[in-house]
């Protein structure tokens, strides 16, 4: 080694020493060796053993502000909003509100509410920089704007935008519509999270027919390979009993039919949804609760005829598994 070499090899061992030592005694009392603690109400570091003060006028990095409950809290916390996948920029850019009123809550006179809708026509094209994001923004707003229709949660939302981003990144979108693959996306997430939606409730608030939906759907889950289970008729029964507006006890009873239909194989190459609605129409004549087949059609969609067949199955099945 040269002498240029060993010099800084020199240098940079004591240099080594030197911060292994300074996060040593930061860590440890330099008195008596013990655990250093915070004291954060005096803005001080204490020895917890001896009691000596280490650092003292820290600085509080925390906010003026106190709270005493969680409510207070997001009352007066000053933070942005959380980043989320159902916008295209994630939510991180500025965004101008619609209100032509000033700080003070005051209306803008017409030559600066001219002078706001230039700005916000410029900050949304500016938000969209190329192709691919004009693309992601359209399909999300479709997504929201579907998912708002059918009363889906938030989660429900959220997974499918993630979908749709990676349809996008996997290059899976030529050939095919934005609207469809955005529906399809909806529709998987809404399976996925144990709240589905029936293929005709989809294609009533879409923008793309049954069979463009069916096609495309089969297509995003093969290609991107999500776990989608296949329908279980009991993720409808709390829908369904919500909207006729019966009672709990009605509901436990279709449970309980579909359980036993299940024993039995009735569900096998059922549509979930007709079971449901059978199971829900049953539950309510065995409750004693007054609802008539075209009530259960209008909320399931299905028609009367499809109640009938699968009511008759559920409670054969139900009569063969009650005990003699």
């Amino acid at each position: 080694m040269t002498d240029t070499q060993i010099r800084t090899y020199t240098e940079e061992r004591t240099r080594t020493e030197n911060e292994s030592v300074a996060e040593n005694e930061q860590e440890h009392c330099p008195e008596c060796g013990g655990r250093l603690v915070s004291d954060e109400e005096h803005a001080e570091t204490v020895c917890a053993d001896c009691g000596l003060v280490v650092e003292e006028d820290e600085i509080d990095r925390g906010p003026e502000w106190r709270a005493f409950d969680s409510a207070e809290r997001d009352q007066k916390s000053r933070v942005g909003a959380p980043t989320t996948k159902m916008m295209h920029d994630q939510g991180l850019s500025t965004n101008i509100g619609w209100q032509d009123k000033d700080a003070y809550g005051k209306s803008l006179s017409s030559r600066q509410r001219q002078k706001m809708q230039r700005l916000r026509t410029w900050n949304e094209r500016f938000r969209t920089r190329d192709s691919k994001e004009r693309n992601l923004k359209q399909a999300l707003g479709e997504i929201d704007r579907m998912a708002s229709a059918l009363g889906l949660p938030e989660n429900v939302r959220e997974t499918a935008s993630v979908i749709y981003r990676r349809a996008l990144e996997e290059d899976l979108l030529p050939g095919r519509s934005i609207e469809g693959v955005a529906t399809a996306s909806l529709y998987a997430a809404a399976r996925q999270a144990g709240t589905p939606r029936s293929l005709d409730e989809i294609s009533q608030v879409s923008r793309v027919d049954r069979m463009e939906l069916t096609r495309t759907y089969r297509y995003v889950v093969r290609e991107l390979s999500l776990e989608v289970k296949p329908a279980d008729p009991e993720h409808y029964v709390p829908r369904f009993v919500s909207g006729l507006d019966l009672s709990d006890e009605t509901e436990r009873t279709a449970r309980e039919l579909l359980e036993s239909a299940r024993g039995d194989g009735v569900h096998s190459g059922k549509s979930p949804v007709g079971l449901a609605a059978a199971a829900v129409y049953a539950a309510a004549l065995l409750t004693n609760e007054k609802v008539t087949q075209n009530e259960v059609s209008e909320v399931a969609n299905i028609s009367e005829v499809t109640i009938r067949n699968r009511y008759k199955e559920l409670l054969e099945a139900s009569d063969m598994a009650a005990p003699a």
